[in-house]
């Protein structure tokens, strides 16, 4: 706390900055006339590093001291706090007019015992400068110490960690491990070196033991390796080891290790604390064992790593954060995980800082009597202390001055003399490190100067922005004024603006405005003027141009460029061809407006400029000529242009350049459009982007540029045909960055937990960044609280403020900076922290007023204030439990609907309920991520309704004149289903007839309707019933006949009148056939016997009606033999052969698979039957028996009864 002192020093303080009337500090120029008369205090411009180590080994051994001031300074050394004597030891000299100091070892001495704190002054009458205390030391390798290592004897599958424990160094040294045959040991997950150089094993393999480990140390300022005696590593097995058994997939080559989940060797314990150094690398490691080896995974609490920043190292076991700022501070927690299980370390990260410039103290020129001031602003953590010195000694110590006012950081300088100067150091130190920065008061007076030539003359063009420069100096500043022709008062205003450096410009250069214009510039010690004559001549322009020609071989050619020109300036008329410079005399000739080609040939075709120079402007213009073979040309058809060409940039300016080119060959389609590209070097090289588009006459244009953006540039060229290939880029132009123009879009604050808020927005695009070094400052502060505004300065797109009370609202506010300054700050938005659960739930939920598909629904509703976030709803949830219709199935998903009220009785409407059903509802109150405790529980049941419409309704036609109708039960009767009803209407073209109305029970599911003619057609509406009344319509049509959609298929087989039919048909073949026969016995001519034998055979087996065989055989064309399975048709090809083949009646034929064998069935039975005979011509008549070689079986297809052929030859 303050006491009452402290606040009045605040105030007063506050008072005196918002009173001071500060001059800013005279820019003295760089002008050598100027500097050579200018008196000036020392500035140290070159020094050594604070902290300056060396290798012992130099012979010489430099300390840097290096300024500059008006007289020359003197120089002198402080080493460890009191004043050196460079005179008294020979080793020690400075260089001349320089405060180097050189410390030489030729001749014997140790750098050691020049070891310390050294400091430069640096001297002159106006004041004196010191420079950084430097720390010289000298690099150290110290040796190993010796020792006796044991061998190490470790168990397979167990953790093993060798220590290296390096010598101290300065530098230290770097560590790494090898064998005794110097091959570095192969690191993995399993393996692998912590940051103080210990080698971990995570599990011990077998073939560890085979190679021994060595830690060496690598002093890289001596380069020098120290090398530790070697460990030996012995492992011992439970079972036998077999080195070829070893492989990636099975380390332990099938033996039995005990495995063990992860512990970590490095750190120990769950939770370890970790300092690091704003800007500095920070490191943070955890290495584990267990077997398997387990894996290494980090995250942060409160927050996502940083992608950008984060690297991880050594396997995923090191976490690396390059320039570390404050926003990495907080709880980093590595997780060891294999699958027996995990275990975490928390690294508890602290973010101290070193001092840092926040506004470092500059050089300070005054004049006498003005007011001026010093301020010197740095942060760290801990806050720096701030300590003013004055030519090196503290300020306290000085004489008081009455111009002079130390407040904190700042010193302010009120109406300053000429003894005024001096050189005043800022120091800002805190116990991590110390910031020293000279700034010197110079208090100057010098009578007005100019700087420029004498009595300029300046030729501009007319219409043109003009500007005519006077540079000026002195001390106190002179004011500065234009005058025209030496009368009137001075110039400013109107055409005319005065800009403070003593530029005067004309907007628009007339001939009127021609004349010699005076610059005076006056103080009270004297004035000083200049003039400039300005001459306003007329532009520089071809108005004939060139235009594009086609010539044939050997013809003449001419291309005309005529100029125009300020009758008073001389102008030369050059041409090229495709940019290279033409060489005039024999076939080409120039003129004073023309140039001709005599004799065209190929070598003549290309790109011709002409370009006219004067000595302020110019101008250019191009065509193309095309040499044709033949005298006859042929009408080109039109083509894309060229690419332009010879791309050039000039007056460039902050944000903007001139880009000017040569238009290509447009290819009979004038360009009505250049397309102008960029590409730039920082953010996405390579990658060419639209910047702006101009008409197709232009060809010199102003691009604006974004700031700190390295360019280069390309135009494309556009006619009715297309696009031309890009041009050649230009050359690259890098403009100067700036503050941030842009302000961070959409900024937004929201809670992802219930005790913090998200502070998000979008990044700025990498064209807005206009400097190096994008950063964002984030302010917020309780609305309304009237607390002073919290900030932070992130390189992110997201902040996370923590902790805060639950859903409290925030005013937020962001601004872009970088390294070149701070941007505009954004509006102030509204932004909330996180939610939490609701505490309170609505009471007394109750139904007023139930339907069929409808209920209205009561509430008492919640305190607000209980939501503990934003209200967005009550929210209900209802579930339909059963139907009241007995044996109905329902699915009972739970549904939900809101109701966003905040009157005091609340009520709504439930709406798209199932009727004569039992429902079950409760509500809660929700907010945007939680629902409070469920209200009490209620349930109720709806009334009964209509039913749904049938599930199907089908109209099939049966029959010419017959429809046939049937439907299915309503999906959802709602109530007790008491039957249909059906309404119907014959379609007569466009007009329905009388209605007819047919009802039916609620087990009715169909209904025929008999048509009065083939040709009618009905339109139907079919509805169910309950006691509330009919249900949704289904509404159908019959098809009409001529398009008979479904008549039902009948089986013509199962048909009384097809049977019948088929009947007389068999009964008059079997009559046929006993004729035929009965014919035949009485020896009537008919066909041959082959015809004869092969149709009994077919027909009848024996006079004992055997039965067939079991297996039919089928022949390919369709007959059958049912004893042997031999074809028909193969038998009547051996009765019908010649009688050579007939002669053996024994018969042996060919079976079906190619076997000979005995036949069964053959004319030698017939023939040696004794009962057979033959007729004259040969057929057989008569009774015959068959030799069976098997038992007979019945046939797949024969009957018991006996064949009708058999019966009539015994009727015979």
């Amino acid at each position: 706390m303050l006491g009452k002192g402290g606040h009045a020093a605040l105030t007063l303080m506050s008072l005196l900055l918002l009173l001071w009337q500060e001059v800013v500090g005279i820019e003295v120029p760089q002008d050598p006339k100027i500097q050579q008369d200018l008196k000036q205090p020392p500035t140290i411009i070159k020094q050594s590093v604070k902290d300056y180590i060396v290798d012992p080994r130099d012979n010489t051994i430099i300390i840097e001291c290096e300024a500059k001031g008006n007289p020359a300074p003197t120089f002198s050394w402080r080493k460890n706090g009191k004043f050196v004597n460079i005179g008294k030891d020979p080793r020690v000299t400075m260089r001349k007019r320089l405060g180097t100091l050189e410390i030489a070892f030729r001749n014997g001495g140790r750098p050691e015992d020049y070891e310390g704190e050294y400091q430069c002054f640096a001297a002159n009458d106006l004041g004196v400068a010191l420079s950084n205390k430097i720390l010289f030391r000298v690099s150290k390798a110290p040796l190993w110490p010796k020792e006796e290592l044991e061998p190490v004897t470790v168990i397979e599958g167990s953790t093993l960690v060798l220590p290296c424990n390096p010598p101290p160094g300065l530098p230290p040294p770097i560590i790494f491990w090898m064998d005794s045959n110097m091959t570095p040991i192969p690191q993995d997950r399993r393996v692998s070196m912590g940051l103080n150089g210990d080698l971990y094993f995570s599990n011990v393999l077998a073939q560890d033991g085979q190679k021994d480990y060595s830690c060496n140390a690598r002093f890289n300022f001596t380069h020098t390796i120290q090398q530790k005696n070697p460990f030996t590593l012995k492992v011992q097995t439970m079972e036998p080891y077999n080195q070829t058994s070893y492989n990636t997939s099975d380390p332990y080559g099938g033996r039995k290790v005990a495995e063990s989940p992860p512990t970590f060797l490095s750190p120990s314990g769950s939770e370890s604390v970790k300092m690091v150094l704003r800007d500095e690398q920070l490191l943070l490691e955890c290495i584990a064992a267990g077997l398997p080896t387990p894996t290494i995974k980090w995250f942060k609490r409160g927050g996502d790593l940083p992608a950008q920043k984060v690297k991880f190292e050594n396997y995923n076991k090191t976490l690396k954060i390059v320039h570390v700022s404050e926003e990495d501070a907080g709880e980093y927690v590595c997780r060891a995980i294999n699958h027996l299980g995990s275990v975490r370390h928390s690294i508890y990260v602290e973010v101290k800082a070193a001092p840092y410039w926040l506004d470092k103290p500059t050089n300070l020129v005054l004049a006498p009597e003005e007011n001026g001031r010093l301020v010197c602003r740095a942060n760290g953590n801990p806050k720096p202390d701030i300590q003013w010195l004055m030519n090196g000694e503290p300020i306290e110590s000085a004489q008081p001055s009455v111009n002079r006012e130390v407040l904190g950081d700042t010193i302010l300088f009120h109406k300053v003399l000429m003894e005024s100067s001096a050189v005043y150091q800022c120091n800002a130190s805190n116990q991590h490190g110390y910031l020293m920065a000279n700034a010197f008061v110079s208090v100057l007076d010098m009578p007005p100067r100019m700087l420029g030539p004498k009595n300029q003359l300046i030729k501009v063009l007319v219409n043109n922005r003009t500007f005519l420069n006077c540079p000026f100096f002195g001390s106190p500043l002179p004011v500065l004024r234009w005058f025209k022709n030496g009368q009137g008062s001075g110039l400013d205003g109107g055409q005319y603006r005065a800009y403070i450096n003593g530029t005067l410009e004309i907007k628009r250069a007339r001939k009127e405005d021609e004349g010699i214009y005076t610059c005076v510039a006056n103080s009270i010690l004297g004035k000083a003027e200049n003039q400039v004559q300005l001459e306003v001549k007329e532009p520089t322009r071809i108005i004939e141009a060139p235009t594009n020609q086609s010539a044939v071989r050997r013809s003449k050619a001419r291309f005309h460029c005529k100029v125009a020109s300020d009758p008073s300036l001389s102008t030369k008329v050059t041409w090229t061809k495709d940019g290279e410079p033409l060489y005039l005399g024999g076939r080409l000739k120039k003129d004073e407006e023309s140039l001709t080609i005599s004799s065209v040939s190929e070598d003549d075709e290309g790109m011709y400029t002409c370009t006219v120079k004067s000595e302020i402007d110019q101008d250019s213009a191009s065509a193309r000529l095309t040499v044709l073979e033949d005298a006859s040309p042929i009408p080109l058809r039109p083509d894309r242009p060229d690419p332009p060409m010879d791309l050039d940039l000039s007056d460039a300016a902050a944000r903007s350049v001139r880009l000017t080119w040569i238009p290509g060959n447009d290819h009979r389609s004038p360009v009505t459009e250049f397309l102008v590209q960029f590409e730039e070097d920082r953010w996405e090289p390579g990658r060419w982007q639209d910047l702006s588009s101009f008409p197709g006459d232009l060809n010199s244009v102003i691009l604006q540029l974004a700031p700190y953006v390295n360019y280069q540039f390309r135009v494309i060229a556009i006619n009715a045909v297309g696009r031309s290939q890009p041009s050649r880029p230009s050359p690259r132009y890098k403009t100067t960055g700036s503050p941030p123009d842009a302000i961070p879009r959409d900024l937004r604050g929201w809670g992802s937990k219930k005790d913090n808020m998200e502070i998000t927005w979008e990044p700025l695009h990498d064209l807005e960044r206009n400097g190096p070094n994008l950063q964002y400052n984030v302010w917020w502060r309780r609305k309304d609280s009237g607390d002073d505004w919290t900030n932070v300065t992130t390189f992110q797109s997201k902040y996370i403020v923590h902790p805060t009370e639950t859903y409290v609202p925030y005013e937020i506010k962001i601004q872009a900076r970088n390294d070149l300054g701070s941007g505009p700050e954004s509006n102030v938005v509204i932004g909330f922290s996180g939610e939490d659960k609701p505490k309170e739930a609505p009471t007394e939920l109750q139904i007023s007023k139930v339907g069929g598909t409808s209920a209205k629904i009561h509430w008492k509703p919640v305190d607000l204030s209980s939501v503990q976030g934003e209200f967005k709803e009550y929210r209900l949830y209802y579930s339909r439990e059963s139907s009241l219709v007995p044996g109905l199935v329902v699915s009972k998903e739970k549904k939900t609907t809101g109701f966003y009220t905040t009157v005091p009785e609340p009520s709504g409407i439930l709406k798209d309920l199932v009727p004569y059903s039992r429902y079950q509802m409760f509500m809660v109150v929700a907010n945007n991520r939680f629902e409070s405790p469920p209200s009490n529980n209620v349930i109720f049941t709806t009334e009964e309704d209509v039913p749904d419409a049938p599930r199907f309704f089908r109209i099939n036609r049966r029959s010419l004149d017959t429809l046939y109708l049937q439907w299915g039960k309503p999906l959802e009767p709602n109530g007790i289903l008491i039957g249909y009803q059906l309404i119907y209407h014959r379609v007569n073209g466009s007009r329905l007839g009388p209605q007819q109305i047919q009802t039916f029970l609620q087990n009715e599911t169909e209904f025929t309707l008999r048509l009065p003619d083939r040709s009618a057609r009905y339109k139907f509406n079919l509805s169910a019933l309950t006691k509330v009344g009919a249900g949704e319509v289904y509404a159908e049509e019959s098809p009409h006949f001529t398009n008979e959609a479904h008549i039902d298929q009948v089986d013509i087989a199962t048909q009384g009148w097809f049977i019948g039919l088929m009947c007389a048909i068999a009964l008059i073949i079997l009559i046929l056939l006993i004729v035929c026969f009965i014919k035949r016995s009485r020896g009537g001519k008919y066909p041959s016997p082959g015809f004869l034998t092969g149709f009994t055979k077919y027909l009848v087996r024996d006079k004992k009606d055997l039965p067939l065989d079991p297996v039919d055989q089928k022949d390919q064309d369709g007959s059958f033999d049912y004893q042997n399975g031999s074809s028909v048709r193969d038998r009547n090809e051996n009765e019908n052969s010649s009688d050579e083949d007939n002669k053996p009646l024994q018969g042996s034929q060919t079976s079906l698979d190619g076997n000979v064998k005995e036949s069964d069935d053959s004319l030698v039975d017939y023939g040696e039957g004794g009962d057979g005979q033959f007729n004259e011509d040969g057929s057989f008549i008569g009774q015959y028996t068959v030799k069976k070689d098997k038992d007979e079986t019945e046939g797949n297809e024969s009957s018991e009864a006996t064949s009708p052929v058999n019966a009539i030859y015994s009727l015979a």
